[in-house]
């Protein structure tokens, strides 16, 4: 079978490049051996924001009593809270499932492995080929080498996600976004959180003031965190539960724990594409690209988590949109390197473009001010009151970074987003009106700071 072009994955970047490259007259054949939707429907963004909403509705009626609502304890049921999850995850999978049924769009439930530039064999032994190939693979749980990782009960977040059950005592391995969004919302159903995080600060790749505050907010909840804290094993305890060995300013320690959640990350999933068949260049980090998301190998692409560039669901969309620009000879708008990006815990956490250290380290000359949603009338009237906004301008009082951690971080912090990709100033911003009482606010109030 030919098409104009294959692509290897049906994650967001796989099926949404499908979609776009079919709208532009262009014709795919899809390869995905599991299901459509990638781990971003299945294991990870949506199933996740499932939880955090029945997370948000648990801590709303625990804390109604100072709102003048009387209520009782919420009674957390993990079957329904995972049967709803399930059902949304079956809901937004069919979706998918009728936008590919294109006449342009070929899809096949098997994987895919490339034989040469244009042709790649199923694992029936069917081959295909087409003009280009784009492989978006997508990406793997990473397991660190620790002795007893795949004892019972200890788990990665995809098995988490269809836990029956709330664990008395969790322990979550990393401190990252993965970790951090299931700490709050296993905390927040009840659970006793212990987060062993072995850098110094949790969400590393964040603005560290932003980083602090959030940890200083779950910790306040009972979150309890231990940084720069190397975990050598996980054993059996006496009790039956598990027992977490690690060491923490240079002493032996241990928490207890029913539950652990292995959180370090996830790898690009590179193995059996025939990657090396057909001599294309990639590293435990990924496949190699260049700035159109081209291999070494020309016709072949690869976006998305395969890469490495940004494990984000959007930037690999956004990836795939690009190289359909690439190969339609059409000129892409699209800035790969003003990517937003959220953390889902309660408070949330947002980001886009630089942070203070990434300034300094660049030698970007820079100004910073900051704004707090404890003098934002919404914010209060919420009850939501902590968080910050922080801005990053150059020299020229363009913005070029943007943090806020607070109630809808993850949606303000779009503005900003925005803003960047339009070249907008500072003192621009201080003059487009808001609307009030928002929290939108809070954006703008930081800019009038400079």
């Amino acid at each position: 079978m030919n098409s104009d072009i294959i692509i290897i994955g049906a994650g967001p970047g796989g099926y949404e490049t499908a979609i776009y490259a079919a709208k532009k007259g262009l014709s795919v054949t899809l390869f995905e051996e599991r299901r459509v939707g990638g781990t971003c429907l299945h294991e990870g963004c949506i199933p996740t924001k499932c939880f955090c909403r029945s997370a948000e509705a648990a801590d709303t009626i625990a804390h109604s009593e100072a709102l003048g609502i009387s209520a009782s304890a919420p009674a957390i049921e993990m079957t329904r809270i995972v049967a709803r999850k399930n059902e949304v995850v079956a809901q937004l999978t069919a979706g998918i499932e009728f936008l590919l049924k294109h006449k342009l769009i070929t899809c096949v439930p098997e994987r895919a492995e490339l034989l040469d530039a244009h042709t790649v064999k199923s694992v029936s032994g069917q081959t295909y080929t087409a003009r280009h190939i784009l492989i978006a693979s997508g990406s793997t749980a990473k397991i660190p080498p620790i002795e007893g990782s795949h004892l019972p009960g200890v788990v990665t977040s995809t098995q988490l996600l269809d836990i029956d059950h709330v664990p008395s005592r969790l322990c979550i391995v990393g401190a990252g976004v993965i970790g951090l969004e299931f700490a709050s919302i296993f905390h927040s159903f009840g659970s006793k959180v212990t987060m062993l995080e072995f850098a110094k600060e949790i969400l590393p790749n964040f603005d560290t003031d932003i980083s602090k505050r959030l940890k200083q907010v779950l910790a306040k909840r009972g979150i309890e965190f231990f940084n720069q804290a190397g975990v050598k094993a996980i054993e059996t305890s006496e009790s039956g539960g598990l027992s977490v060995r690690y060491t923490w300013k240079n002493q032996e320690q241990r928490v207890e724990a029913d539950t652990v959640l292995i959180a370090t990350g996830r790898a690009p999933r590179v193995e059996g594409l025939g990657l090396d068949t057909v001599g294309i260049h990639y590293s435990p980090k990924g496949i190699e690209t260049d700035d159109n998301l081209q291999t070494n190998v020309p016709d072949v692409y690869a976006i998305g988590d395969v890469n490495g560039r940004c494990m984000l669901a959007h930037a690999a969309s956004f990836q795939g949109r690009k190289v359909i620009d690439h190969l339609l000879g059409r000129e892409s708008g699209i800035d790969l390197g003003i990517v937003p990006s959220a953390v889902f815990t309660r408070p949330e956490a947002g980001m886009v473009g630089l942070t203070e250290e990434e300034c300094k380290q660049r030698g970007i000359a820079f100004t910073t001010k900051k704004s707090l949603f404890r003098a934002n009338g919404k914010a209060v009237s919420m009850g939501e009151a902590d968080g910050l906004c922080k801005l990053i301008a150059d020299e020229n009082g363009r913005i070029i970074g943007g943090h806020i951690f607070g109630p809808h971080a993850a949606d303000l912090v779009q503005e900003i987003s925005a803003l960047m990709n339009r070249a907008t100033t500072v003192s621009r911003l201080k003059e487009m009106i808001h609307a009030h009482p928002t929290l939108s606010e809070v954006v703008q109030e930081c800019a009038r700071e400079f």
